[in-house]
């Protein structure tokens, strides 16, 4: 179709079929190209998120290049290691530090222990310092800083009694640092090398200005009658439980070489441990004369418990080691078993078994012997300190290997035959127990709690053939069958009553009967 101009008008006619046609072709146009700018988009789009998949791929297995400026403002392309590579370093380094850990055998000097976690579940107090702190386990607690004035005033005095410099003390001790970290567990990472050696200084100070103080007196010392801290005063006794903790320990030979810069004698040796000896006195379970005892003159110590240990077992009892008690037996526990630990019945089933106690002479706390039916024990005598005072005790034992377990198997011992109020009252009617607590009741507790969670063999234990012969006495014929009476007849007057009534009406009626037949066999005349 042709449009003709019209000179009228001065225009080309207007067309609407044409026009039509136009605009449908231009919204055909525009739909095409948006559909495929759409299309380039989404592929455009995918494209782009498959590379970030492969570049983050590569990442993982390659290093990541970025861009650092030099000091010159040049650009200067560095790699970072990937995340993999950063793994794989970390526990090589971890496998290194195990290398150089097994090589230098770590552990070899170690003597002072942090409690398990599974021994701390008794009773968390009796292992942690309510006082003073000494050593770096406990080291700056908020509630312990309190102590280190007085710390520091038993420095200050040991300086100007001796007139040395602190130098010197600061020189010996960092002499011996490294030897000292290696009688803690684990790494020391609280405190720095200076940190460390001021330690040492400070609390070894301190406790042999205690030890001399308790020892000669502190007011020759120079300190004065009313001093709070070094005075022997109710504070004293708290103190002795603190310093007598596991983890509140320096070890001895940090002692000796204090005392011995003072004393001006650098080679001297078992002097700290004599001092220790009559400074812990009051916590001895037991009366033992000071006299009698070998001042250690030729043995040394691990720290302040263990010298404590050794004075308590002194002369004791030597059981066989370990090793030989595997190869004698067959039947031998090798594992420790919990439900094992039963050595011997309770003071009331043994009683009833015609077993007697009595109270020994000896002076001996651990010295337990049983001959013709009578149980020998010595006087225990139990304070409010005793718990702590075991339970260290007993950790000590079960943390050290060199270290046998006489206590251990005492308390267990006690344990056993320490079942109710009625046992300590009895043991406490010979003698054999005396006590500071409340109630016998208290007392009991305590046993019963000292071992909770302690495990070991009862083969293993210097009480084992005593209590293999007691419970062969217990288990004889005659005195199974006494006990079993007594448990089953005579556990109250009523029982006992009834039984007797019981007993007569049988007699009567066997009387009857007798008169009955003899009456029909030999009538009367």
């Amino acid at each position: 179709m042709v449009a003709v101009y019209d000179e009228k008008t001065e225009a080309y006619p207007f067309n609407k079929e044409l026009l039509a046609g136009y605009l449908i072709t231009l919204k055909l146009r525009e739909t095409v190209e948006s559909g495929i700018s759409r299309s380039s988009s989404k592929r455009k789009s995918f494209e782009a998120s498959e590379e970030s998949n492969q570049q983050l791929h590569r990442q993982q297995h390659l290093p990541l290049q970025f861009f650092t400026i030099n000091e010159d403002g040049e650009n200067r392309e560095e790699a970072v290691p990937p995340v993999t590579d950063q793994w794989i370093i970390s526990i090589k380094e971890k496998l290194e530090q195990a290398r150089h850990d097994h090589a230098a055998g770590s552990w070899a000097k170690l003597s002072i222990y942090r409690v398990p976690h599974y021994l701390r579940e008794g009773d968390t107090k009796a292992y942690i310092p309510q006082i003073v702190s000494l050593g770096p386990y406990h080291h700056g607690k908020r509630r312990l800083r309190l102590m280190d004035p007085h710390k520091w005033r038993s420095l200050h005095r040991v300086l100007q009694r001796t007139n040395h410099g602190i130098q010197l003390y600061l020189d010996s001790m960092k002499a011996l640092e490294a030897k000292v970290r290696a009688c803690y567990e684990g790494i020391i990472t609280t405190l720095s090398s200076n940190e460390f050696v001021e330690m040492l200084v400070l609390d070894g100070c301190f406790i042999l200005e205690l030890f001399q103080g308790a020892a000669v007196g502190f007011e020759r010392l120079g300190y004065a009658r009313n001093d709070p801290v070094f005075a022997m005063r109710g504070s004293m006794h708290a103190i002795h439980r603190d310093m007598i903790m596991l983890e509140n320990q320096l070890p001895l030979f940090v002692l000796d070489r204090l005392l011995g810069i003072q004393l001006d004698e650098p080679d001297q040796k078992g002097k700290v441990a004599k001092l220790a000896i009559s400074f812990f006195d009051p916590l001895m379970p037991t009366d033992v004369p000071l006299t009698t005892f070998d001042p250690f003159s030729n043995l040394g110590g691990l720290h302040c418990l263990d010298v404590f240990r050794s004075r308590l077992l002194r002369f004791g009892p030597k059981p066989v080691p370990r090793i030989k008690l595997e190869k004698r037996s067959n039947n031998a526990t090798i594992v420790a078993d919990k439900r094992r630990q039963q050595l011997i019945h309770c003071v009331s089933q043994l009683r009833e078994a015609g077993i007697k106690f009595k109270k020994s002479k000896t002076d001996l706390f651990w010295d337990i012997k049983f001959k013709k039916g009578i149980l020998h024990i010595p006087r225990l005598l139990i304070h409010d300190g005793t718990k702590s005072l075991f339970l260290n005790l007993i950790s000590f034992e079960q943390c050290h290997l060199d270290c046998s377990n006489e206590i251990t198997s005492y308390v267990i011992f006690m344990d056993n035959l320490i079942n109710s109020e009625r046992d300590v009252a009895y043991l406490h009617y010979y003698g054999i127990i005396e006590h500071w607590l409340g109630s016998d009741a208290e007392v009991a507790d305590l046993f019963n709690r000292l071992c909770q969670e302690v495990v070991f063999d009862i083969n293993d234990s210097y009480l084992s053939n005593l209590s293999q012969d007691v419970n062969r006495y217990y288990n004889r014929s005659w005195n199974a069958y006494r006990a079993d009476l007594k448990h089953r007849y005579f556990y109250n007057p009523w029982a006992i009553f009834s039984l007797f009534a019981a007993g007569f009406l049988l007699l009567l009626t066997l009387a009857q009967t007798f008169y009955t037949v003899y009456a029909y066999y030999r009538p009367s005349s």
